[in-house]
């Protein structure tokens, strides 16, 4: 006799995990992934610098900053200033 078939369905595949950018375009100079992020987490500092036109920015973190935080926290900045 045959088996029956079984009604599950197959799982289905994982999507892979893509890491956040660490590198981000410069709103001074407007180049492409020029800005780069570095984390201190024992001194809890995200600085961000461009390699084109030297500008950086430096704000505090906490044990859950990625370096987009930085990046989002340098703009806002820039916007503020500007108005």
């Amino acid at each position: 006799m045959a088996k029956k078939k079984s009604k599950r369905k197959p799982m289905a595949a994982k999507k892979p995990i893509q890491p956040l950018d660490t590198l981000f375009n410069c709103p001074f100079c407007n180049h492409e992934k020029s800005c780069e992020v570095k984390l201190d987490r024992q001194r809890n500092v995200g600085r961000i610098s461009c390699r084109i036109c030297f500008e950086d920015f430096q704000s505090s973190i906490n044990y859950l900053s990625e370096p987009i935080d930085v990046y989002t926290e340098w703009i806002d900045e820039c916007e503020s200033v500007n108005q």
